[in-house]
């Protein structure tokens, strides 16, 4: 089971780094069908999984010029407030499995229709750039922040959501960024959330530990393999490699 595991976190960490996407939306599916843990603890052991497997990935991108740290760190602004409230509330009251699966259905929708949105860039960022015309640069840093508000509560309690739903809304706010770029501040933002969302996770027992370092094993070199890829793939494709990971992650958490 470890070495399966292994293998999982080679794959995922490809997919993350080509694309910034797939931590949570592809690892939450497998957590619970696969290697059959309860749904908090699949939860806990994800967002551990995205912060570090990402981490490495975040600082190839880096690396590269692929961060843009004023949108990353507007969204941080409001995310990382966010996921610290929806920690205590958690602590507080609790969370029922029941609440999962409702907001699992909405965000496996949520990523059907970002791959969807994906897959038209050109058409999205037209709209975008119009809206962008009557939209005052100036609303634009507040908007930022209320969107990482909001992946922050959405990542705390479900751990999908940091690299597919944010993307998504870099890419309609700053419809001027490359698909490096995207991809490149998409995982900036991802690693401090999860981060702070995975340790609530574990002060509450929600960790997996042992699987959890099988899956690094895979992914840490995984990501940094799919972060080279991106300098040498084309746009288009690395567009089409998000768009179907986005696809593949909204039909599995639906099923």
């Amino acid at each position: 089971m470890q070495i399966q595991a292994t293998y999982f976190g080679l794959a995922a960490g490809v997919l993350i780094g080509a694309t910034g996407v797939g931590a949570g939306s592809l690892m939450t599916p497998l957590l619970l069908g696969v290697f059959r843990l309860d749904l908090p603890v699949a939860i806990g052991t994800d967002l551990w999984f995205a912060a570090l497997t990402k981490l490495s990935g975040a600082a190839a991108h880096q690396r590269h010029g692929h961060v843009d740290r004023r949108i990353a760190g507007l969204m941080l602004a409001g995310s990382l407030p966010a996921a610290l409230i929806t920690l205590a509330a958690m602590q507080i009251s609790g969370v029922g499995k029941a609440w999962f699966g409702v907001l699992s259905l909405a965000l496996g929708t949520a990523l059907l229709l970002t791959a969807v949105a994906l897959m038209s860039r050109g058409f999205w960022q037209r709209l975008a750039l119009r809206l962008e015309a009557r939209l005052p640069p100036s609303r634009k840093p507040g908007l930022t922040v209320v969107l990482g508000a909001l992946l922050g509560v959405l990542v705390t309690l479900s751990s999908v959501g940091a690299g597919a739903i944010g993307s998504l809304c870099i890419l309609l706010l700053y419809p001027r960024l490359s698909t490096r770029q995207l991809v490149g501040t998409d995982i900036a933002h991802a690693v401090p959330l999860t981060l702070v969302a995975g340790i609530g996770h574990a002060a509450m027992g929600h960790v997996d530990w042992p699987l959890l370092v099988a899956l690094l094993l895979g992914s840490v070199p995984g990501i940094w393999l799919g972060a080279q890829l991106t300098r040498f793939l084309p746009e288009r494709i690395t567009r089409m490699l998000l768009s179907a990971t986005l696809a593949f992650a909204g039909f599995k958490i639906i099923a």
